[in-house]
């Protein structure tokens, strides 16, 4: 376990910064109140056997008495570098993308199953989106009943959105909830 390095850092909060923009400072700033100190620390950013942690000071520096082969997981693992050396958001980060999102899109209660279980949202599964998504940027998609199912990336802007045809494609599947019972070996 150690802290990101300049270009990891770079990395992760460029990944970070597609989801949820300028409120990546909160995420950054966010004071933790876990621990026996008086005065509450923060939350950094750690590495792990290629997995990104996102873990209060106070219980890094407890984690510290853990032998590095022992360790298994500390926090909350919000991604992992692939083989070839590219970040990928895990679905573990989804309660703080939902928490912090600038773009999301809400899905209609008969195709929420379909997204759980890893397709596409179309445009005929839409309940509501916010304004300004421009094709590209990072959504967080919810249950008409604000629960975060999961993000993606757009594939249309908000106004290409309105003249697309039922069955185009609106947001590309990057993870979702269902990804804990379809990979539980792997997470």
């Amino acid at each position: 376990m150690r802290p990101l390095d300049e270009k990891e850092t770079s990395v992760v909060f460029e990944k970070l910064f597609k989801f949820v923009g300028n409120n990546l400072k909160n995420i950054v700033e966010n004071p933790s109140h876990e621990g026996p100190d008086a005065n509450p620390g923060r939350y950094c950013f750690r590495l792990h056997k290629n997995k990104i942690y996102y873990a209060s000071e106070s219980l890094v520096k407890r984690a510290t008495n853990v032998a590095r082969p022992n360790l298994v997981s500390l926090g909350t693992c919000i991604g992992k570098y692939t083989h070839g050396g590219s970040f990928h958001l895990t679905v573990q980060a989804l309660n703080l993308l939902a928490a912090n999102a600038k773009h999301k899109v809400w899905l209609k209660p008969q195709s929420e199953m379909s997204f759980l279980y890893g397709n596409h949202v179309l445009k005929g599964a839409l309940g509501r989106i916010t304004d300004n998504i421009a094709a590209g940027d990072g959504v967080v998609v919810f249950s008409m009943a604000d629960v975060p199912l999961g993000f993606g990336v757009a594939a249309k802007s908000t106004q290409d959105c309105r003249k697309l045809d039922p069955n185009g494609i609106v947001v590309l599947h990057q993870g979702d909830v269902g990804e804990y019972l379809r990979m539980e070996d792997e997470l």
